[in-house]
């Protein structure tokens, strides 16, 4: 079995380091983050230093996926997750009350998940990582640099890592899981190597802030998870210990909702969404979190299929990272890890064959969903500028038009755009059954769209230019 260095201990890392340690590989983990993985839940919320991770303690949502995924590999994980009391939650619950039929179908429980905070789910993962044989997990160190050679295919070959305590790591394998800041792109380029990169900046701002019940219940759901009211979208997401986010976003260059940053602003916003008001009973547990520069970017590499460099592999976010707002990053991050796990199964000893498969393998499987949400992320901020400019966007004949209406009214329409938030089937595939699709369009030329009650353009700059709180 081979030696492999992972770069990185958050959620995609760990899942990484214990999926290949099961294979029987040597695998050493660096964290650059010292602090100590909290022994309970509570210091983890409370006390965990996380500064690598600076959406650390920004909302994050485990989608049904992911949670399958944890089902099939790693069940431990689930076990101390519902130690840590996270919610047994089903996106169904979100149904909208203009769907009458509440039928359940066969296969509702893939919309099954367990939710937490991220402080508490990356704590459940390394309490397994803990123990797992084979797996080492060095918190503190920082890699600085890669060791590299001239490979067998004249293209530079990464046989190892610099730390800054000058330490020289070999591995057969390098995994970059050091998230959407890495500096492994950096890195390559000071041994001649220029990563391909593809970005864009959907421009979303985001504010968040969490409450804790004081009833002992979760609010009820009057509106989806993600829900659009013109030039803002409110974000409703549960999470462990009778605990919830409520996150208002919109543009970043909408200098009017900067004022969200206020508590008194975000307070008073959501309380004039009549779907959403209620999620403000509660006791709030943090100021309003805001997060800005959030980019939709993808890196490759290889060029025309030919590698440019091998002994790397670019993994989760260091591949590519996408716009929180469909929470989808979590769990495609772990998808891609369970992908290096399989393609490392056909070996990395001939590390231009690894390069090769390992690019193939996640252009094939990822590849569709960094698409899919780009494609997501253009649509919302094309619907946002029309509000905002208070423009009407014209209804293009397309089912993807068809099914934002046919998901207010149907059971099976809605069921689809869960699967797909959900990380099972991306819109293209979900569309693309012609019966499917023809429903669709029934259920939208006989209904009305719905759109959920909330302020209108000239109320929310009223709401946002009130005197602040004192």
């Amino acid at each position: 079995m081979a030696k492999i260095l992972i770069l990185g201990g958050g959620t995609t890392g760990l899942t990484a380091g214990l999926l290949l340690a099961r294979d029987d590989h040597e695998v050493e983990l660096l964290e650059v983050d010292a602090g100590p993985v909290p022994g309970g839940p509570g210091g983890a919320w409370k006390a965990w230093a996380r500064d690598g991770v600076v959406q650390f303690r920004q909302p994050h949502y485990l989608q049904p996926r992911g949670r399958a995924l944890y089902g099939e590999e790693l069940p431990e994980v689930l076990e101390a997750l519902e130690d840590a009391r996270a919610l047994r939650f089903t996106a169904l619950s979100a149904m909208p009350p203009t769907i009458t039929d509440r039928a359940p179908r066969p296969g509702d429980d893939r919309f099954e998940t367990l939710t937490a905070r991220r402080p508490m789910l990356e704590q459940a993962i390394a309490r397994v990582a803990a123990s797992q044989t084979g797996l080492t997990v060095r918190r503190g160190v920082r890699a600085t640099g890669v060791l590299a050679r001239r490979g067998a295919i004249g293209v530079p070959y990464v046989r190892g890592v610099a730390t800054a305590d000058g330490e020289h790591l070999e591995a057969d394998l390098v995994v970059d899981a050091m998230g959407r800041r890495s500096p492994m792109a950096a890195w390559l380029r000071q041994i001649g190597v220029v990563v391909p990169e593809w970005s864009e900046d959907a421009g979303f701002m985001y504010y968040s802030r969490f409450f804790r019940s004081t009833g002992g219940g979760l609010p009820a759901f009057r509106a989806p998870l993600n829900t659009p009211l013109g030039s803002i979208t409110i974000l409703t997401l549960p999470a462990d210990d009778g605990t919830w986010s409520v996150t208002v976003y919109g543009l970043a260059g909408d200098r009017a909702i900067k004022r969200l940053r206020h508590a008194s602003c975000f307070d008073a916003v959501v309380a004039a969404c009549p779907a959403h008001a209620h999620w403000l009973d509660g006791e709030p547990i943090t100021d309003v979190l805001p997060m800005a520069g959030v980019l939709d970017r993808r890196r490759r590499l290889t060029e025309g299929g030919r590698p440019l460099v091998t002994g790397v592999a670019l993994v989760g976010d260091a591949w590519a990272c996408t716009n929180p707002s469909l929470g989808r990053g979590l769990t495609l991050g772990l998808l891609h890890a369970r992908l290096l796990r399989d393609v490392a199964r056909t070996g990395v000893a001939d590390p231009h064959a690894f390069a090769r498969a390992w690019d193939e393998a996640t252009e094939r499987e990822l590849g569709p969903w960094y698409a899919d949400t780009v494609e997501q992320d253009r649509a919302a901020v094309r619907a946002m500028e029309a509000a905002r400019a208070g423009w009407t966007l014209s209804a293009p004949g397309t089912v993807a038009a068809a099914l934002r209406t046919a998901v207010s009214h149907d059971a099976d329409a809605f069921r689809l755009l869960v699967a797909n938030r959900a990380c099972w089937t991306t819109m293209r595939e979900g569309l693309s059954d012609r019966a499917t699709a023809a429903r669709i369009r029934q259920v939208a030329r006989d209904h009305e769209p719905v759109q959920p009650p909330g302020p209108s353009r000239q109320r929310l700059l009223g709401l946002l230019a009130e005197p602040l709180a004192a």
